[in-house]
């Protein structure tokens, strides 16, 4: 699980929630349903299970792998549309191209994150480049999906390509922790996301018996995923695995702990956390709309059904009937 990794964590910035800081008690821990997605791309569902109230703005996020391919076996996702809502796609270890209806797109590979902001809406594609289709290899990745406020659901749509070699990078006092701010900000520091709503998203690995206690905005909610490992979330060390989200209730900081022993395939915990500041507006989510009335979400479909959100451009020989000679 590469992502973006240093060689010695004490050379960062250190970061550590105050001594009066309240600590936020663990409200539940859920774990992950496996499933498919796209072509037949194995995910857990991370949020499954988890009121939308705890979430909010948050609405859904799925664990693409960890999976080693065979050649010939990498998937994708055919074209679809959205609107009214942010796709978050971070790789961990491997690659993934991307293209949408206007023109935008790219690859992102090891610690790269495509920040896409739907808003009124395109068509879209995901898939693994030829080259790893051929040879087949490791693929582990994050998809979160984030909801827009009413008055930014029809924006034009936006791309952000954020390189891993730009993610903040943090440790804990006694650096047994690396924190990669991907968006928003820790402590202070700020990862290299912009994000309309706001949010903070950080990857954090810990070593085996370490831990964090990281002060946490209090409007914010707080959630914690667990990408790999073993450990314990909360003052009172609730256990946790991986495939688990961890939900956070009310205060100032939240702890995360690593067991003292892990597998021998995942040697640390690594986790992803989660905050927001709830919009608190109805919703009205159906595949790959969210919307705020069902009036919307009926308007959406129909967009999409005449060809408003764009139509499938005709890239490298392909179109969606298939090759063109």
């Amino acid at each position: 699980m590469p992502a973006v990794t240093v060689e010695n964590p004490l050379t960062l910035p250190r970061v550590a929630a105050s001594a009066d800081a309240v600590a936020r008690p663990v409200l539940g821990i859920t774990t992950a349903p496996s499933g498919f997605e796209g072509e037949g791309f194995p995910v857990r569902r991370a949020f499954a299970g988890i009121h939308y109230r705890h979430l909010d703005p948050f609405i859904m996020m799925d664990q693409m792998g960890e999976v080693e391919y065979a050649p010939g076996e990498p998937k994708g996702t055919p074209w679809h549309p959205h609107r009214g809502f942010e796709t978050v796609t971070y790789i961990i270890d491997g690659i993934f191209d991307h293209q949408d209806s206007q023109g935008g797109g790219g690859t992102i590979t090891n610690g790269d994150t495509q920040w896409m902001t739907a808003g009124s809406g395109l068509l879209h594609i995901e898939a693994p480049p030829e080259s790893l289709v051929m040879s087949g290899g490791l693929f582990h990745g994050l998809q979160l999906w984030v909801n827009l406020p009413a008055k930014d659901k029809m924006m034009a749509p936006r791309y952000q390509d954020i390189r891993g070699g730009s993610v903040q990078l943090l440790t804990s006092p006694d650096g047994g922790a690396l924190l990669r701010v991907i968006a928003g900000e820790l402590d202070g520091h700020a990862g290299p996301g912009i994000t309309h709503t706001p949010i903070t998203m950080v990857h954090a690995t810990l070593a085996p018996g370490a831990e964090i206690t990281l002060p946490w905005r209090e409007d914010f909610n707080g959630l914690a995923y667990v990408l790999a490992g073993r450990g314990a979330v909360g003052a009172d060390r609730r256990p946790i695995r991986m495939g688990q989200t961890a939900v956070f209730g009310a205060g100032g900081s939240l702890t995360v702990r690593a067991d003292e022993k892990q597998d021998s395939n995942t040697p640390d915990l690594e986790v992803v956390l989660l905050g927001g500041q709830p919009i608190r507006e109805p919703m009205a989510h159906y595949g790959p709309f969210v919307m705020n009335t069902q009036d919307e979400l009926m308007q959406a479909f129909e967009d999409f059904q005449k060809g408003r959100l764009g139509t499938v451009p005709a890239v490298h020989g392909m179109t969606e009937a298939g090759p063109q000679d």
